[in-house]
């Protein structure tokens, strides 16, 4: 069984709302699907979403993409899926960061492997600890009464019991407000953790956090900017609500720095940024042994990209803070024909061989941006 070709398509999808984060609101999601086919014909397929082009990083779509055909795609082709771990080693001292991009070719290879063997994908990272995981919902309108009325709304549906505010838009101490009056509303029956992506100084951290612990928020992730690690220790050693690294805990190096010097007692796992599933499992195991808190994060995937993600978190130990995977209940359309499971304030382990979920080939021609103009997509 060796890889005959990979094909990479960007698609932008439909969202059911407006999603606000502080360098972007997303309108439409973009996403990048790889496709791998073995030379007898079979496939695995894979995604990773980004955020606001270039206002989140430097991995958009078009790059992620240009990357993996020019650079990626020559160094996988002829090899045996199986051995997806010595792969992404060789593809790694060729090709320098991109960790989407190397994301995107390792998780369909891992697919591909998997479904040769008839098994979950998950059973190559060790089998299956979690049949479902707590997940998080973003409340966004930015209208406190709305988001009082869903956030009762989801708890009555047991959709969701721990909400996500994104407040590092406008004014730091209105948002502090803001918070406080939706978790006064639903009291103890939800969790609420607020993320500031990056937008505060460590002044504004310093008198927003306390305000924030103070009304009973649960966790505030990357109030600073991914590189100010002093200022992260110095948050985290004053507060006794948890502070989680994000955009700060990339590679298995920043995640072991971010362990010694205590820049956040938690950190978010995300393996497009990490750059694929066996990096994230690295990054997990050194903050377990230093004893971080970790939670399953997630870049507004669709369906598959989100079956990845949860596949793998549920091969870890202990998700202390839960998880984020809510992507495919934002999303008006679907790149699968199964659907991902949400019930009982969790969402369900896909357990099908693979990740778990049947590619819609048509919807992907339906939302791919000119695939035409690549090798003509083989239904």
């Amino acid at each position: 069984m060796k890889i005959r070709s990979f094909d990479t398509y960007i698609l932008d999808l439909p969202i059911i709302r407006p999603h606000q984060l502080a360098m972007h609101t997303i309108t439409a999601q973009s996403v990048v699907v790889g496709r791998v086919m073995d030379e007898e014909g079979r496939e695995g397929w894979s995604e990773v979403a980004t955020i606001g082009g270039a206002s989140y990083g430097e991995s958009t779509p078009e790059a992620i993409k240009a990357n993996i055909d020019a650079y990626i795609t020559p160094l996988v082709i002829g090899r045996d899926p199986i051995h997806f771990d010595k792969i992404m080693m060789d593809v790694s001292k060729q090709v320098r960061g991109n960790t989407f991009a190397k994301t995107v070719v390792e998780a369909a290879i891992i697919d591909l492997a998997a479904r040769s063997k008839g098994v979950p994908a998950f059973e190559l990272f060790g089998g299956q600890i979690h049949k479902s995981l707590p997940v998080a919902w973003t409340l966004a309108s930015g209208d406190t009464a709305a988001d009082i009325e869903e956030a009762r709304g989801m708890l009555e549906k047991k959709r969701h019991n721990i909400f996500k505010l994104k407040i590092g838009k406008g004014d730091p101490f209105k948002n502090v407000e803001h918070v406080r009056k939706i978790k006064q509303a639903v009291g103890d029956e939800a969790r609420i953790t607020v993320d500031i992506n990056q937008a505060w100084d460590e002044d504004t951290a310093n008198y927003c956090i306390a305000a924030l612990q103070d009304a009973g928020v649960s966790m505030v992730e990357q109030p600073l900017a991914a590189w100010d690690f002093e200022g992260m220790s110095r948050l985290t050693a004053k507060f006794d609500v948890p502070v989680m690294a994000d955009e700060a805990a990339t590679g298995i190096q920043e995640v072991f720095r971010i362990a010694k010097t205590r820049a956040g007692n938690s950190i978010a796992l995300k393996p497009c940024k990490h750059g694929g599933l066996t990096q994230t499992k690295k990054a997990a195991g050194i903050a377990e042994a230093a004893g971080l808190g970790l939670y399953g994060g997630t870049m507004i995937e669709s369906s598959l990209g989100t079956a990845i993600c949860a596949q793998l978190y549920a091969t870890i130990p202990e998700m202390k803070f839960g998880t984020e995977i809510f992507g495919p209940l934002l999303f008006k359309d679907n790149i699968t024909v199964n659907d991902i499971e949400f019930a009982d304030f969790e969402v369900i382990i896909p357990d099908g061989p693979g990740f778990g979920m049947e590619i819609d080939k048509e919807k992907v021609k339906h939302y791919a941006r000119e695939f035409q103009s690549e090798t003509e997509m083989r239904v």
